[in-house]
């Protein structure tokens, strides 16, 4: 039998530590976390401050946002952590599956975060409350600045690592956001329309809902191992069969180790002993770079396997092997 891990390969491109992968969390950005969430924290207090002193639902619906994005970050930052630690004899793969935990919590969180600003909301239209205009302008633009300068410091990241990308567009999504309560804050002073402010914190929850819900049904998906949305499997079944010398393949698999790095297993059937080792080193590169498969486990087999009855394991009676 020829089982070979395709991290060995891998190691000419990737060589971290000696572990073969290239997704460890630069430095840089780790003080990026620790400035973002710094800023934010604060933000977040001035705004449930300022927030219950002008009455104002949609400083405290955007203020209940920004904690849930201070805790995603948080949580990003901790699995990334978690993520760079050696595989044991007991987690083989290390704590790289954290990443994926870590978006599934964040989602989680949010949506609840949603469903109690949605009921205040709600409860609000029945109550008139004046709402201080200038304190929601001025607290709001603030923020606009803050999720900006935050989201300025993942920019340089959001190409190469999908944790980097989210924390981006989750503070540039901050931004916009309060640029709309910002918005919402001159109607009000301008018009005295106190209404606006439970609308205006509705369409941030829906702004909110709309994003975590991709966020929530991706996580789900790489918790269910599903293949990452990025990977065309057609195209990684036609590349396989185009292996010189492999008459045909099956067994593949394709599940995401984290939110950034992919696994793959397949057995190929490949008659002639010769060039194996070259084979898999070549199919190694090609599918990481190719594909972005950085992981892959190839077996070679001499003959292809016999199909049993309904529901068995397909068997192989051939020799398998050198």
């Amino acid at each position: 039998m020829t089982h070979q891990e395709g991290g060995e390969e891998s190691h000419e491109h990737h060589s971290h530590g000696g572990s073969g992968h290239a997704h460890h969390l630069p430095a840089t950005f780790g003080k990026a976390f620790a400035v973002g969430i710094t800023l934010n924290i604060v933000y977040v207090v001035a705004q449930v401050v300022f927030g219950l002193a002008a009455h104002s639902l949609a400083l405290l619906a955007d203020a209940g946002h920004n904690l849930g994005d201070v805790m995603g970050l948080f949580l990003a930052w901790g699995a990334s952590i978690l993520a760079q630690r050696r595989p044991t004899s007991r987690y083989t793969y290390g704590l790289r599956r954290s990443t994926i935990l870590a978006s599934l919590a964040n989602a989680i969180l949010l949506l609840v975060a949603v469903g109690g600003i949605t009921w205040e909301a709600i409860r609000r239209f029945g109550q008139h409350e004046e709402v201080a205009g200038i304190t929601v302008i001025w607290v709001a633009a603030l923020g606009v600045v803050i999720n900006g300068v935050t989201a300025l410091l993942f920019i340089a990241g959001r190409e190469r690592d999908l944790n980097i990308k989210g924390a981006f567009l989750h503070m540039a999504a901050d931004a916009a956001v309060s640029a709309g309560v910002v918005l919402a804050g001159l109607l009000i002073f301008v018009s005295g329309w106190w209404w606006l402010d439970p609308v205006v914190s509705l369409l941030i929850n829906a702004v909110i809902v709309w994003g975590t819900w991709g966020l929530l049904r991706d996580s789900l998906d790489m918790t269910m191992d599903a293949v990452p949305a990025g990977i065309d499997v057609p195209s990684v079944q036609d590349y396989l069969r185009s292996l010189p010398g492999i008459t045909e393949f099956h067994h593949l698999h394709i599940w995401p180790l984290s939110t950034t790095e992919t696994a793959l297993t397949v057995h190929l059937v490949k008659p002639q002993p010769e060039g194996d080792d070259e084979l898999i080193g070549m199919a190694c590169r090609e599918l990481s770079m190719r594909f972005s498969i950085d992981h892959a486990t190839i077996q070679f087999e001499r003959c292809g396997p016999i199909s049993g009855s309904p529901g068995e394991e397909s068997i192989n009676p051939c020799t398998r092997g050198r």
